[in-house]
């Protein structure tokens, strides 16, 4: 039996092979809150009959079926291929670094076309029963990531999901030996692609990736669920940086409005070899939008910078993970 509140608990993704058809979970995420839950649409049938004060109870519909919520989690050293991969788009194989035991994922901005997943999410009963709800369909729809001084490295993740089913079995969550990323592991660098250099002072970052699609395709047939969402505008990375004024290079690149290749770095243990484990974000062009430094007392200026993420014209932006993990 399980403890009877959240600490018992469960998260288990799979990839989908066909969008909304359940796939049994594979992996086992560690999360801090979540809020996914079922959206359904009704409709009372308000017809008139001599003398009947409420409507009829057998004439409620359900017209339309549909999930969305958001997962808060720490960044860990393994189990985050699948969502990574869900916001890129690329289809992503580990690929095993010389002879050791480190596999590197690529994960490339890409249409996110074909990348769903079911999620199963297990809720315990006080009694330490734990019921299940299954998550079909599941497309990420943005990702946010954030560290500051002291801190986990985090990531949220907002998705949208065609429907939600209760019968299929809830799997035998497990946990791989893993550990997260932290401000003591960050890095950030700029300057020209390929060859970025650090940053001094910096204090707090955050990047949020956008993937902007259509997910109100409700076609006649489909029993009132949806049809995969299709990206249908640009997709949109923002940022900012927090740091102390130790020196103008970022807001020369304000002054400018020059682009400048950005590299936020997070490198921990060494799994074998010359190989660690890293998570990394590469943004080949960004413009920084506003956060100039002022003076607003006796301290250390404290500018923040706002920057947008862009197209060089050559590369795309990319998500390098590496771990120990031979598969996602």
């Amino acid at each position: 039996m399980a403890i009877g509140s959240g600490l018992g608990s469960q998260l288990g993704l799979a990839a989908e092979s066909t969008y909304g058809t359940y796939a049994a979970p594979t992996k086992f995420v560690e999360f801090t809150k979540e809020s996914m839950q079922l959206k359904k649409t009704t409709a009372q049938s308000a017809g008139i009959a001599a003398g009947r004060l409420l409507p009829l109870s057998s004439r409620r519909v359900v017209t339309q079926r549909q999930a969305s919520g958001s997962i808060e989690m720490e960044v860990t050293t393994k189990a985050m291929g699948l969502l990574l991969q869900a916001l890129m788009g690329t289809t992503v194989t580990p690929v095993q670094q010389a002879a050791s035991t480190a596999y590197l994922q690529t994960h490339t901005l890409a249409d996110t076309a074909g990348k769903f997943l079911t999620l199963q999410k297990g809720l315990p009963l006080t009694t330490g029963t734990v019921t299940r709800k299954n998550f079909l369909g599941c497309k990420v729809t943005s990702g946010e990531f954030s560290c500051g001084v002291a801190e986990m490295l985090t990531a949220s993740y907002e998705i949208d999901v065609k429907d939600v089913e209760e019968t299929s079995v809830l799997a035998a969550a497990s946990y791989p030996a893993m550990a997260p990323f932290h401000f003591g592991q960050m890095a950030l660098k700029t300057g020209s692609f390929g060859t970025e250099t650090a940053r001094d002072g910096i204090r707090k970052v955050s990047v949020k990736i956008e993937r902007p699609q259509d997910v109100e395709r409700f076609y006649a047939g489909a029993s009132g669920l949806k049809a995969e969402p299709i990206t249908n505008d640009q997709v949109k990375i923002t940022g900012n940086i927090e740091m102390d004024y130790v020196d103008t290079v970022l807001d020369d690149l304000h002054t400018s409005d020059a682009a400048t290749s950005l590299v936020w770095e997070f490198v921990g243990a060494n799994i074998a070899s010359t190989y660690f484990e890293t998570f990394r974000i590469t943004l080949p062009a960004v413009r920084f939008d506003e956060g100039p430094p002022v003076v607003d007392g006796f301290g250390v200026l404290k500018p923040t910078m706002n920057f947008t993420g862009l197209f060089d014209g050559t590369n795309q932006p990319k998500i390098e993970y590496m771990s120990a993990e031979s598969t996602l």
